[in-house]
């Protein structure tokens, strides 16, 4: 098993866009975290540098393809089971985006609105030739997702229990347990106990 590689948080960015941008075409990279690890964060930061160097980049949140309140909410508001299970529409996200976009450099950026509770009415886009588009949120991996690279901000659950909101506590169970389940190996595993402070195992 390959030693964890303390770096600064800078060079965790370079090492993301330095993978991402020798991908060839379209490219769809997952930067999956729960929501305490701030995956939206380091996307947006690769997706800045790469477009400082030319390579176009997008990005979209596993939160705006969340399922309606109706479904996510049915059985019980605080449920570590639903949030696992049902609370984001992952075959959405394969369909909206990762198909169209490798199909024709096409991809919705947004299903549904999670504040409002109703459709996005998010427009098609048409992605620049050479596209990477970072796909960031919680429990991506092990969902039959077609990722050409995968990243992990894997925290503890002291971590998880510090840095979660505590209106959304109910959600650190259910992570633990996708952890648990889910084994399989990102391409950069991220130790995220300490965001200033991050190690890598980079396969």
């Amino acid at each position: 098993m390959p030693e964890f590689t303390a770096l600064t948080p800078d060079a965790l960015l370079e090492l993301v866009a330095g993978r991402a941008g020798a991908l060839r075409g379209y490219a769809v990279v997952a930067v999956d975290g729960a929501d305490a690890a701030g995956p939206m964060t380091v996307a947006d930061g690769v997706t800045e540098l790469l477009r400082s160097r030319g390579r176009p980049a997008e990005v979209v949140s596993l939160h705006d393809f969340v399922r309606p309140a109706s479904v996510r909410l049915e059985y019980d508001r605080d449920s570590e089971f639903t949030y696992r299970t049902a609370w984001f529409d992952y075959a959405a996200v394969n369909r909206e985006v990762l198909k169209p976009l490798r199909d024709g450099g096409r991809y919705l950026p947004a299903l549904w609105n999670e504040q409002t509770d109703r459709s996005a009415r998010a427009r098609i886009r048409t992605a620049a030739e050479g596209t990477v588009l970072f796909v960031a949120g919680p429990m991506l991996l092990g969902r039959g997702l077609d990722f050409d690279l995968t990243v992990s901000l894997r925290m503890s659950e002291g971590a998880l229990r510090r840095r979660t909101d505590p209106e959304q506590a109910f959600t650190v169970d259910g992570l633990l347990e996708y952890q648990r389940e889910h084994t399989e190996r990102p391409d950069i595993l991220v130790a995220w106990d300490h965001p200033d402070r991050p190690a890598v195992q980079a396969g």
